[in-house]
């Protein structure tokens, strides 16, 4: 064998130095692909989102009322919850109002308290 294929099989056969870039990094939150997509500081991301503004406030509606079914609708998930301020970006006084005619319209069964399976 010349020295150079014996260097190699020296190499082979010695048990190797455990590497830390094997597997995923312990405690820097990156995936085993890299960084996340469009994530985190510096916000490369492909996706934009844009600052949510009250309907309400900008369609200048003052009343929500309890009997506008189709309007509740759109605050109403496919089950029956209310969605939350942060998923539809409605203002506070207004989510307030949204929930209490939410409340009022399922009472008298004009919106439904739960999904049908």
């Amino acid at each position: 064998m010349s020295e150079e294929t014996q260097a190699k099989a020296a190499e082979a056969s010695a048990p190797a130095a455990p590497q830390a870039a094997s597997g995923p990094a312990q405690g820097s939150g990156s995936h085993a692909n890299g960084p996340r997509p469009g994530g985190g500081p510096g916000g490369r991301g492909k996706f934009f989102r844009r600052k949510k503004v009250c309907k309400f406030c900008t369609e200048k509606i003052d009343a929500i009322s309890y009997r506008d079914v189709r309007l509740l609708q759109q605050f109403v998930a496919e089950r029956g919850k209310i969605v939350p301020r942060r998923l539809t970006g409605v203002c506070t006084t207004h989510q307030r109002r949204l929930t209490r005619a939410i409340k009022q319209a399922r009472n008298i069964a004009l919106l439904p308290f739960a999904a049908r399976h």
